[in-house]
Formats: structure tokens, sequence, C-alpha cells
């Protein structure tokens, strides 16, 4: 391996600005995670995504293509690219819903079973492989953290958002003198009569 600048006998500096951006860091785990599906799937196997798609549309036979953009996370026109194109393959079916004539369902066909049920082993190999780089102790709390990062709206309420970024640092300088908080005139008040 090349030293590039910031290593030291090769290994990369751990304490930089990118060590401490979420952004970077959850991209770096991503690129690792789809190597270690690929490997894991082979050539000729399916995306990572696709799989995805499949074990959606399994767990919620005659899903509607807008509750596959919830229950996968894909944006609307990459699935609809994607349904398009598993459907030529033949993996899947879609079907004009019977609750509503504007939406389309999608549901497995017998070969989208097969490719599915053929996937499942190697996705578990990538999966274990992928908690395998943690330490026990800390890959269930891992799970949880991501579960919790996935269903997060990103779009939803950003005033409330902004107020829970902000109040921890609006602690922390109430905080940083040392000082503890003075209890408000009325808690002293009810304190000195009890």
């Amino acid at each position: 391996m090349a030293k590039t600048k910031g290593d030291k006998d090769g290994k990369s500096d751990h304490g930089g600005a990118l060590a401490r951006s979420p952004s970077h860091l959850l991209h770096r785990v991503l690129q690792l995670a789809l190597d270690i599906y690929a490997e894991e799937s082979g050539t000729g196997g399916i995306t990572q995504r696709q799989f995805a798609v499949l074990a959606a549309v399994a767990e919620n036979e005659g899903v509607t293509q807008t509750g596959l953009v919830r229950a996968t996370g894909i944006d609307r026109s990459t699935l609809a690219d994607m349904v398009a194109r598993m459907i030529t393959k033949g993996h899947l079916e879609r079907h004009r819903s019977d609750q509503d004539a504007r939406a389309n369902t999608v549901s497995l066909t017998p070969a989208g079973a097969a490719v599915l049920e053929e996937s499942r082993p190697k996705v578990a190999m990538a999966d274990a492989r992928i908690l395998a780089l943690l330490k026990p102790s800390k890959r269930e709390g891992f799970l949880e953290l991501l579960a919790d990062m996935a269903v997060t709206d990103v779009h939803a309420e950003p005033e409330a958002k902004a107020k829970k970024l902000k109040a921890p640092k609006a602690e922390k300088v109430a905080h940083k003198d040392g000082k503890k908080d003075k209890k408000p005139k009325k808690e002293k008040a009810a304190k000195k009569a009890a």
C-alpha cells in the first residue's frame, strides 16, 4: 500500500475531519458493505437493491410502487426503472390496484421467488461478514442505530429537528462553567415551606 499524506507507516490518520463526518463514514461503510455483498453474491447475482425490492414484495404481496418506495427507501424514479427491468427479466409482475385504479401493485413471479430464495443465503453471509467487523457487544446496538436512522424522514418538521440539534449545544454552554443550575424561585419557596 502506498503511503499518502497524513499516513504514518501506511496507516490512515484517524483523527482528521473526515473521521468525525457521519456522512463520509456512512459512505465508506456503504462502499465496504456493497463490496462484501458483491463478493458473496458473485457474478450474475442480483444487486443489493434488487434483493431489497424482491424481499419487500415477498413480505407485502400486492404492494403498490409507493409502498415499495417506503419499504426500501429507493427513490420513486429509480424504483420505477428497477421494477420495469425486473418485470422484463420475469422476476416481478405489475397489476392495476383493486383499491385505486391509478396505482399499480407489484407481485413476485415464480422466477422472482426462486431468485430471492437463491439469494437469501448469500445475503445472510454478506450480513454476517459485515457484522463480524464489529465486536460482538456492539453488533445489536449498531443494528438498532442503523434501523433508527433508516426510518427517519429527513423532510419532516425541520423546525423540530433544528431545536433538537441546538438543545444539546445550549446545555453545554449553560454548564461549561461547572456551576449547578439555580433552582427556580417557586421551587425554592416550596422547599422552604415544607
